[in-house]
């Protein structure tokens, strides 16, 4: 219930595939070896900050105290295009979309939208420019729009693409509270659109003490809240693609693995100390994934034979 006797905040949809991401990611480095297996456990860390990140954004908007319906972690499509919303949060007087950043290190923004992070790593500072979260919500709203203007009749198009900007609000959420965040050179139509966690209760309640027209009934909210999510599709999502891509990876070494085992029976013997030669494919450097004849007796022997 909200601080007056309202609704409160309400989830709609409280889970997101990450744990379950990270769970399968977890069975997928046992199976792993060398480099895939470095890669694998790379994209558990990733995933695991970014859950830390969604649950503080979350713990945020459980006690706002805002009335409002919000959806965690939904994938939609239409046609071509996809988008991954962290958040995605229904008011009375809008729609919030919610971009998480869970970022090591500190963010510049420029004046010219670019995003810079800087950190320590290896007692290295480290500076390098990042994808812009501003124009990956861009994406996010443009799915959201084709998909309900493809739900409107001709004679109501016009009105709502003429509102949707209006209705429709964009926010990047930086979660990490150790992140600083520098924007003063950057553009005013930016800077108003990147926040930190615990500035976002207060954001949500500026925005939509500014709008003095639009507003939604509960039944409205959650009909919103309904019809987004009974078009969200998990089983699509970035988390679910990558875990099949290592997937396809990992099935792939194991092949590697056993055509090589298969290959150990040969008659093929090392002229230098009389060991069995037996097949092998490199693993890494310029001949990854070249077959070669190997003697059995490494690392004591290093003779090698190409093919």
């Amino acid at each position: 219930m909200g601080l007056f006797g309202g609704m409160g905040p309400v989830f709609l949809k409280e889970n997101s595939d990450t744990s379950e991401f990270i769970e399968k990611m977890k069975m997928l480095s046992e199976k792993a070896t060398g480099d895939l297996k470095k890669e694998i456990e790379l994209q558990i860390k990733l995933a695991f900050y970014g859950e830390i990140g969604e649950k503080n954004i979350a713990f945020e908007l459980k006690n706002s105290g805002i009335d409002m319906y919000i959806l965690h972690d939904i994938y939609l499509e239409f046609e071509d295009l996809s988008a991954q919303i962290d958040f995605f949060v229904i008011t009375k007087r809008h729609l919030y979309v919610i971009e998480c950043k869970n970022l090591i290190g500190n963010i510049d923004i420029d004046n010219n939208g670019n995003f810079i992070r800087s950190y320590e790593m290896f007692g290295k500072r480290i500076k390098e420019g990042i994808y812009s979260p501003i124009t990956q919500n861009e994406r996010h709203l443009n799915v959201i729009k084709n998909i309900r203007m493809s739900t409107k009749n001709a004679l109501l198009k016009p009105l709502f693409e003429k509102n949707f900007s209006n209705n429709y609000k964009s926010i990047v959420c930086l979660a990490n509270p150790k992140t600083i965040l520098n924007d003063k050179y950057a553009k005013k139509e930016i800077k108003d659109k990147v926040i930190r966690a615990d500035q976002l209760t207060r954001y949500i309640k500026e925005i939509d003490n500014n709008e003095r027209y639009t507003t939604f009934s509960e039944t409205e909210m959650k009909e919103y809240a309904q019809f987004f999510l009974s078009m969200s599709r998990p089983n699509k999502s970035d988390y679910s693609k990558k875990y099949n891509e290592m997937l396809d990876k990992v099935e792939k070494e194991k092949k590697k693995d056993d055509f090589i085992k298969e290959s150990d029976i040969n008659d093929k013997k090392c002229p230098k100390c009389g060991k069995k030669l037996v097949l092998r494919i490199s693993k890494k450097g310029e001949f990854a994934g070249k077959q070669f004849y190997g003697c059995s007796g490494y690392p004591k022997c290093h003779y090698i034979e190409n093919l």
